[in-house]
């Protein structure tokens, strides 16, 4: 049904994984927002150490105004990358009486951060660790390819995925037909992975245009239209 109504987010912690420019740091920020909406207790966290241009810290002041605690490196948005994740993000983990999304690198190499988190994350069992999958991206055109790289992701992580967040887009270009065309490749991922779909993400312009279930409306950043991570 075009447009549904989303129930509210059950998990305490939810992670984003997928591969580059498969819009994690979009869907994060939106995930923060929907879970602030809730009247919860929101912080982010991004652990992105491998990819400096797209981060969640380019929401920063929405987050801000929102009141939405955000934790990343401190070398986001300069000209210096170096791996390191503040400790701040220990709190996530440490600390139940709040909301978490996380934020993971690109591929396998990004989500090896996740790593040193995932026993208490695991301990906890209160957590969603979301697949975003983007059918556009280059080096996932086909479920069996986004199913690799959900492998790989997996096993660098330490974490089971638990969910997929079908966001497949073409940035600026994309229109209810695009995202529909890929509603098949969607569903064949979830049936290969044995994974249901969270959300269909789209942009919120095309919301009451998408016959799925489970829409999830992003608002985003003109800077995440033309490349998305």
């Amino acid at each position: 049904m075009a447009g549904s109504s989303l129930s509210a987010m059950a998990k305490r912690i939810y992670l984003l994984a997928g591969h580059y420019g498969s819009g994690k740091t979009n869907i994060a920020v939106n995930l923060a927002l929907k879970l602030k909406s809730e009247g919860k207790a929101v912080r982010i966290a991004d652990l992105d150490i491998v990819n400096p241009y797209f981060r969640t810290k380019d929401s920063a002041k929405v987050l801000e105004e929102a009141g939405i605690e955000l934790i990343s490196p401190a070398f986001a948005n300069t000209n210096v990358d170096l791996p390191a994740l503040p400790a701040a993000v220990y709190s996530i983990v440490q600390q139940r009486d709040f909301y978490a999304v996380m934020d993971i690198g690109g591929d396998d190499r990004g989500a090896y951060a996740l790593g040193r988190y995932a026993p208490a994350i695991l301990e906890e069992n209160n957590y969603e660790m979301c697949y975003v999958a983007n059918f556009y991206r280059p080096l996932t055109p086909t479920p069996q390819d986004a199913l690799e790289i959900m492998q790989e992701v997996e096993q660098a992580a330490g974490i089971p995925f638990t969910a997929i967040i079908h966001n497949s887009n073409l940035g600026n270009s994309t229109d209810a037909k695009a995202v529909e065309a890929t509603f098949e490749k969607a569903n064949e991922l979830a049936a290969l992975s044995g994974l249901p779909i969270l959300y269909t993400a789209v942009r919120a312009d095309l919301a009451d245009k998408i016959s799925a279930e489970n829409i999830l409306p992003l608002h985003l950043q003109e800077k995440y239209y033309d490349i998305e991570e």
